[in-house]
């Protein structure tokens, strides 16, 4: 079955759009002649068949091939351009680079504990799902489930036991669908309150009491739980006076007690 052809395009590219284009090009199967222009190096020239690099024989070759990329990605701007719909492929155009599996393995390294702990607070609350047109294809069993759970929007907190793997492959792989834009736009925060936490109004007014977001997953209302008990404990502020220690004593039962709200089962 053939694909259908990708337009051409020039444009500019700031840091974090590469990735992107890069993407879609390798998800939709681009064929042509791809040109990344830095301002201080050499253009870098690939040809494409079918949403792969084409590069020379050998696992050195497929590895010059990442490490040019790489460093695109790693430019701060480029112009980028594309001439679709080349017939004619060089020597060696069995031997290829696929772009999405490359996106994807350059994104999921990039995610530590730093990034991990970020995006679990960035994304706290956010209802995720897959574009269709760009979800990636399956590598295993824990991809197809992470796909199913991410097939409707759900939260990380809803996502989690369904997709059944371990905290840092899914975060790799959200990491890897926001950045390569595989994740459909999150739904403004008004409409993603849940209708439970809605009409309660005891839920509400713990999560005013604990300063956070209506719709925050049990990792942030531990946080949020965590950072207020240390700031208004009583034993650890021994040089309050006594007018200070019983405001802060009615504080922290009344933190204590929306905690004890938003974590009954």
């Amino acid at each position: 079955m053939s694909t259908p052809r990708e337009p051409d395009f020039r444009r500019s590219c700031g840091r974090g759009d590469l990735p992107r284009l890069l993407y879609r090009l390798g998800r939709q199967g681009g064929s042509g002649v791809l040109t990344l222009a830095a301002p201080t190096s050499r253009p870098e020239v690939y040809v494409l068949r079918r949403g792969a690099a084409v590069c020379g024989e050998g696992e050195p070759a497929r590895r010059a091939v990442s490490a040019r990329l790489a460093r695109s990605v790693a430019e701060p701007a480029l112009v980028v351009s594309f001439d679709g719909g080349v017939t004619a492929y060089p020597p060696g155009a069995g031997h290829q680079v696929d772009l999405a599996g490359w996106v994807r393995s350059h994104l999921e390294a990039q995610l530590d504990a730093a990034l991990a702990d970020r995006m679990v607070r960035e994304l706290a609350g956010v209802r995720l799902a897959l574009r269709p047109e760009l979800a990636p294809e399956p590598l295993d069993e824990a991809d197809r489930r992470i796909a199913a759970a991410l097939a409707e929007p759900r939260r990380l907190d809803e996502i989690w036991p369904l997709a059944r793997v371990p905290r840092f492959r899914l975060l790799a792989f959200l990491h890897f669908a926001r950045a390569a834009g595989a994740l459909a736009a999150p739904e403004p925060r008004a409409t993603r309150i849940a209708p439970r936490m809605a009409i309660d109004p005891r839920r509400r007014a713990a999560f005013r009491l604990l300063e956070i977001d209506d719709a925050a997953d049990a990792e942030t209302v531990k946080r949020a739980y965590r950072r207020l008990a240390r700031a208004l404990h009583p034993d650890l502020q021994p040089e309050a006076d006594d007018q200070r220690r019983r405001l802060l004593e009615r504080r922290f039962a009344e933190v204590a007690a929306a905690y004890e709200v938003l974590v009954e089962r």
